[in-house]
């Protein structure tokens, strides 16, 4: 299963477009009677197309960024999924559901999702490059060990301030 097909999180609505609960074991037990909407979109592919490109345009090339192959950044593929799940749910809430959708994720999300930083940076609408990745060496072995004198009060091992940039694995002789 790829991360366009995880299905979105459903509320209980109001039962007028749901299908009934049918869980697999691995999913937790069945709520008998409980329904869950059926989502508008079943792919976020679909929503990115049918919904989001429509919905919210920006001049492009400046401060914003998009990338016709966003499908090739995972950061892209994470958020507009995160959008895309919570509009789901959130557009089934009466009244402020949408509201809060717009506050709590999509003013977030978008200026980080189409920024001059953010995952589309190197890309253009016509053009797309790979990001970079940043290289990770792996810590030596014993770097994340806690030797057993953080244990003992009078080691003076809990000397230590919090936040003086000491974690496990420093401060050794």
């Amino acid at each position: 299963m790829t991360i366009d097909q995880v299905p979105p999180p459903a509320l209980p609505g109001d039962g007028s477009s749901a299908l009934p609960v049918d869980r697999s074991p691995d999913q937790g037990p069945k709520a008998p009677g409980a329904v869950v909407p059926e989502p508008v979109y079943t792919t976020v592919e679909d929503w990115v197309i049918g919904y989001f490109r429509p919905m919210f345009r920006r001049t492009l090339g400046g401060e914003y960024r998009w990338c016709a192959q966003w499908w090739q950044h995972g950061e892209a593929i994470s958020r507009l999924s995160s959008l895309w799940h919570a509009w789901e749910v959130l557009r089934l809430q009466p009244g402020t559901g949408i509201g809060t959708w717009y506050r709590d994720h999509l003013d977030h999300q978008l200026p980080i999702l189409m920024g001059a930083r953010g995952p589309f940076y190197q890309c253009s609408e016509t053009a797309h490059r790979e990001p970079h990745e940043a290289a990770a060496l792996p810590a030596p072995d014993d770097w994340w060990d806690i030797s057993d004198d953080h244990d003992d009060p009078s080691s003076g091992a809990g000397d230590e301030k919090p936040g003086d940039g000491l974690g496990a694995g420093r401060g050794r002789a």
